[in-house]
């Protein structure tokens, strides 16, 4: 029973490290969206490069992360609640990568544009739009550490205005681009970096997927709307 105890103690030891990673790799993240913004809008080529240099550390947090999960899965044999996070946690970790991914993206959109030395439109609603994938990042990260269901399915419902104001982008930039054949050449790399957001807000919507499905041992996939959670299960915590 002593032996028992003491490997039941080093698991969830290793729990708390993992999900404490997977924080780490949250932080980075959001981040470097935040930079890679700030550097398209302040026209910055020195905060755009930090971006693409930084991207190295997250690919290293990405592989450390899972490595630690699937050795715990080898490892300790879990089962239920804890078997769920451990698979969720090798795909979440995933997800920050590629978020991680899609910074360097809008990082990349930030130099070209300074290089191009072009006027430049002014969408506001990209960075209002920037926030938001962040804040749908985080409440994610919290929902799939928490294991809230709850809170998963509510950044679940958040993508639907992130979506919008993606199409309300392109069309402005269209309109631009109409008017002014000058234009096209940058309205074009906006147009990428407020892609690149709205795949950020599906990324955190994948993570809390991921949380409901931790909770509530329940696949939604983009099912939002049903709010009742299934009936208390035998491996239910």
């Amino acid at each position: 029973m002593r032996e028992m105890s003491a490997g039941y103690r080093h698991f969830h030891d290793d729990l708390s490290s993992l999900k404490q990673r997977l924080l780490d790799m949250s932080e980075r993240a959001e981040s470097l969206i935040a930079l890679a913004v700030e550097a398209l809008l302040e026209r910055d080529r020195e905060k755009a490069v930090a971006v693409i240099e930084a991207d190295e550390e997250l690919d290293r947090l990405e592989v450390e992360a899972e490595n630690q999960a699937i050795a715990m899965l080898a490892l300790q044999q879990p089962m239920a609640r804890d078997l769920r996070f451990l698979i969720g946690a090798i795909k979440v970790s995933s997800d920050l990568e590629r978020v991680g991914d899609h910074a360097v993206n809008i990082a990349q959109c930030a130099v070209r544009l300074v290089d191009q030395r072009t006027a430049v439109p002014a969408i506001p609603a990209l960075a209002e739009m920037a926030r938001r994938a962040r804040a749908m990042l985080s409440d994610a990260l919290d929902a799939f550490i928490r294991g809230d269901g709850a809170l998963g399915r509510a950044v679940g419902k958040a993508d639907d205005e992130v979506d919008a104001r993606h199409e309300s982008i392109f069309r402005e930039l269209l309109a631009d681009m109409m008017r002014d054949p000058q234009a096209i050449a940058p309205s074009l790399e906006l147009l990428l970096v407020s892609r690149n957001l709205e795949r950020v807000a599906d990324l955190a919507t994948n993570i809390g997927e991921d949380a409901v499905y931790l909770a509530e041992g329940k696949q939604i996939r983009h099912r939002f709307d049903d709010d009742a959670p299934p009936p208390p299960t035998s491996d239910s915590p």
